[in-house]
C-alpha cells in the first residue's frame, strides 16, 4: 500500500520511506531496482517535425544528465537530439537538427514490491513518470546555422525575447566556441541550484556552463571558462573541427560531466576527453580535466585525473558530488545494447580533491602527470548488472546519467541511493527504452573504499512546480520516519 504525504509533508520529506519485512543481507552498491520509461512524446508541446523526420517533440536520450531535485523529483536531459540516422544533406552537419534544448521534469516512485529482472527479481520496483518537458532559451539573439541545402536553423518558435538553444550544430559564428551567443548547444550534464530555482547545465560543443530558470527554461548566466577548454576553428562537421585545432576541446567530447558542492556554492565540470593539447581522443591523452567553477564569483581552477583504467583510457560521462571534498566520475566504454557489441567497462571512481593541485597552466599530458588527483574504484556497474542476469549485450552502451537521491528506509536502516541512467540515442528499437538503475549503499560502505565523511547531499529547497511527493510504504503496520536528509 503506498500513501502520498500532505502537500506540507511532501516538501519536507527527503527520504523514500520503505518499512518492510524483507530482510535481504546488505552488499555494498547493491542493485536494488530498474525503472523505465518509455513512450514517444514529451510535454514540450511542439508540433511539426525535424528536419530528418523525427517529431520535435520526441521523447529520448533523457540519461544523458541526471540530477536530483529534492523528493522524489529527478530532473532528466536529453543531449542535442536525434542523430543516429542520416537524412538528405545531413551530412554536412553530421545529421544533427534544430531539436530546441529541454529538460525534463520526473518523478521517480519507489515500492517495496519486488520486481522481475533477467535472473530472479530486486527487491524494490522503480516507476518513473513524465510530469513536465521545459525548453531552453536566451533572451538575447542567437547564431543560427544557414547551411547549404537545408533549412535555416531558426527555430520556427522564436519570438523577439525569446531565442532557442539547438543541437544543430552550424549554429555559430567564426571565433571561439565559448561564444554564448552560439546557439549551439549539446547538454550533457544538469544539477539544481540549493534554492531549488534554476539549473546549472554543461555542454559538449563550447563547452558551456550555463544557468537557465527552472521553471521556465530562459538563462540567466554563463559561465566565463578558461580560455584553454575552446577552440578556434570551429565547423559543423565534428571531424573536420578536431584536425583543424591543435588546443581545446576535442569535438562532441567537452564538459560531459557537472557537480555541485553539497553546499551549492561550487560547480565542478569534467571533460570527457583529454584535451587536444594534452594528447586528444588518443592514447596519448592519458589525463583528463575537471573545473572547478566559484558560482558567486565565476573565478575556475582546473584539476587532472588519470582516465586509464588498466592499459586503456576511457572517456568520461558523468560527475557527482559524494561531500565537500570528494567527487566521482563515470568512465565508460560504448560497448552494449545499442551499439551491438559486449560492453566491458562502466564505473564509478571516487577522488579526492583535499591538496589538489590547480593545472590550469599547465599544458601537455607530460605536465599533468605529475599533479593527478588520487583516485579508488567504487563501483562496477558491468559486474552488478550481469550479476543481475544482464547479458552484457544487452547493458546499455551509453550509461550516462549519475545522481545521488533520497535516502531509503528500509526497517530501520537508512541507504543512500544512487540513480544510473542511459542516453539511447532516441532510437529506442536500438538501445532500449530510457532505464533508471537503482542502487544504494552506505557511509560504511564508502569509508570500505576509503572515502572518508560519507555522503554529503545538498539540501534543495522545495519549489511548487512540479509538484512532487515523498513516499510512504506500509511494512508490518508501521509507517517509517520522514526526516529530513543532512545537509
Amino acid at each position: 500500500m503506498r500513501f502520498a504525504l500532505s502537500p506540507v509533508a511532501a516538501r519536507l520529506a527527503s527520504v523514500f520511506v520503505l518499512t518492510t519485512a524483507m530482510g535481504s543481507a546488505h552488499a555494498a552498491f547493491e542493485l536494488i531496482g530498474i525503472g523505465s520509461l518509455g513512450g514517444t512524446s514529451d510535454l514540450s508541446g511542439l508540433t511539426g517535425t525535424l528536419e530528418n523526420g523525427n517529431a520535435a517533440n520526441i521523447l529520448g536520450g533523457m540519461g544523458s544528465g541526471l540530477a536530483w531535485a529534492g523528493d522524489n523529483t529527478f530532473l532528466a536531459l536529453p543531449d542535442r537530439g536525434p542523430n543516429a540516422a542520416a537524412y538528405t544533406g545531413g551530412a554536412a552537419v553530421d545529421n544533427t537538427t534544430s531539436y530546441i534544448a529541454r529538460f525534463n521534469t520526473i518523478s521517480m516512485n519507489v515500492t517495496a514490491t519486488p520486481s522481475a529482472v533477467p535472473a530472479g527479481t530486486l527487491p524494490y520496483t522503480v516507476t518513473p513518470t513524465l510530469q513536465s518537458t521545459t525548453l531552453l532559451w536566451s533572451s538575447t539573439p542567437l547564431n543560427y546555422g544557414s547551411t547549404a541545402g537545408l533549412a535555416s536553423g531558426v527555430p520556427g518558435i522564436n519570438a523577439d525575447g525569446k531565442y532557442y538553444f539547438t543541437g544543430r550544430s552550424d549554429g555559430f559564428v567564426a571565433g571561439t566556441s565559448g561564444n554564448p551567443n552560439n546557439a549551439r548547444l549539446d547538454p550533457e550534464s544538469i544539477r539544481v541550484s540549493k534554492d531549488g530555482k534554476s539549473v546549472f547545465v554543461s555542454d559538449e560543443y563550447g563547452p558551456y556552463v550555463y544557468q537557465f530558470d527552472r521553471s521556465t527554461g530562459e538563462r540567466i548566466r554563463s559561465f566565463t571558462l578558461p580560455t584553454n577548454l575552446a577552440v578556434t576553428n570551429q565547423s559543423a562537421i565534428g571531424a573536420n573541427e578536431i584536425s583543424g585545432n591543435t588546443v581545446g576541446r576535442v569535438a562532441n567530447k567537452g564538459m560531459e560531466g557537472l557537480a555541485i558542492s553539497p553546499d551549492g556554492t561550487k560547480l565542478y565540470g569534467i571533460m570527457q576527453s583529454s584535451l587536444l593539447q594534452d594528447g586528444g581522443d588518443t592514447s596519448a591523452g592519458k589525463t583528463n580535466r575537471i573545473v572547478e567553477i566559484d558560482i558567486a564569483t565565476g573565478n575556475t581552477k582546473e584539476y587532472a585525473v588519470s582516465n586509464q583504467i588498466g592499459t586503456k583510457g576511457y572517456n568520461n560521462s558523468e560527475l557527482v558530488a559524494i561531500n565537500d571534498h570528494t567527487l566521482a566520475f563515470l568512465p565508460r566504454d560504448g560497448k552494449g545494447l545499442g551499439d551491438g557489441t559486449s560492453a566491458v567497462i562502466k564505473q564509478m571512481w571516487s577522488i579526492d580533491l583535499n591538496g589538489a593541485a590547480d593545472v590550469t597552466a599547465l599544458s601537455g599530458d607530460a605536465a599533468l602527470q605529475g599533479q593527478l588527483l588520487a583516485k579508488t574504484q567504487l563501483v562496477d556497474f558491468v559486474a552488478l548488472l550481469k550479476a543481475a542476469g544482464f547479458a552484457d549485450t544487452q547493458i546499455p552502451s551509453k550509461l550516462e546519467g549519475l545522481s545521488f537521491g533520497a535516502d531509503l528506509v528500509e526497517g530501520g536502516t537508512t541507504y543512500h541511493t544512487l540513480l544510473l541512467a542511459n542516453d539511447n540515442d532516441f532510437v529506442p528499437g536500438v538501445a532500449g527504452d530510457n532505464k533508471f538503475f537503482m542502487f544504494r549503499f552506505t557511509d560504511a560502505d564508502l569509508l570500505a573504499k576509503g572515502v572518508s565523511g560519507g555522503l554529503q547531499m545538498q539540501s534543495i529547497n522545495a519549489v511548487p512546480e512540479p509538484e512532487s511527493y515523498a513516499l510512504a510504504l506500509m511494512g508490518l503496520g508501521l509507517i517509517g520516519l520522514v526526516r529530513r536528509r543532512r545537509a
